[in-house]
This record gives C-alpha cells, structure tokens and sequence, in this order.
C-alpha cells in the first residue's frame, strides 16, 4: 500500500514524483517508489528495483521499507535469499513498532533459533 502521500490518479506522475523526490533523498518517496516497482503500478513489475529503494529508504531507518526489504530477503525476491539479512530488517522494522515485523518475527522458528544464536555465541 502507498503511505499517504497524495497520489494523482495518472501513475506515470505519480512515479515521476516519486523518481524525483527518491533521487532527492527523500525515505518516503523511495518506499513509495519501490512499491510501485513492486506491484508493476505505473512501472512494469521490477522486484529488483522494489529491493533496491526499499533498500535507500530502510537505510534511513523507514520501517516499512526495512519490513519489505525483509521479505525481499526472506522471499528470494529481487534480493537474493537469504534468512540472516531478512530477520535483520524485520528486527529494525519491529523495533520501530512495525506490528507485521513482529508478528513475523515471532512466528518463525528459524528467526528464534537465528536469535538465540545471536545473544548466545
């Protein structure tokens, strides 16, 4: 789902908008950038592209895109696959409160073991 940017109802402008805001920095606008690229709205379906703004806006400590990027990872979907970096992401996003990290966090067994490995050397 878009965040609450207003989006015109044209999706070339709105990617345009996006593009241009992303290349500015702007965390929100990466996020919204890589869920266009991630349902082919506005732009063909590109899960690499989705991973990489998902990746600009994460850096920045955007929770959702941190979410995403998980599954990205955990998925094998335009990132490799790869269970350490994705229950990295969902450990920042449900830092920040992301309730769908969480809930993923705590319902996976291997992020359980992955953890207990992690406190306990």
């Amino acid at each position: 789902m878009l965040d609450s940017q207003a989006v015109p109802k044209d999706l070339a402008k709105a990617v345009a908008r996006f593009r241009k805001k992303a290349g500015q920095g702007d965390a929100s606008a990466q996020f919204n950038l890589g869920i266009m690229y991630d349902h082919g709205r506005g732009v063909p379906q590109d899960y690499v592209q989705a991973a990489f703004w998902y990746l600009k806006a994460a850096e920045q400590g955007y929770a959702s895109a941190q979410f995403n990027l998980g599954v990205a990872y955990y998925e094998g979907q335009g990132a490799p696959q790869d269970y350490s970096q994705a229950l990295e992401w969902y450990l920042k996003a449900a830092e920040q409160g992301d309730s769908t990290a969480q809930f993923n966090l705590g319902a996976s067994v291997p992020s359980r073991i992955i953890i207990d490995n992690r406190d306990n050397p």
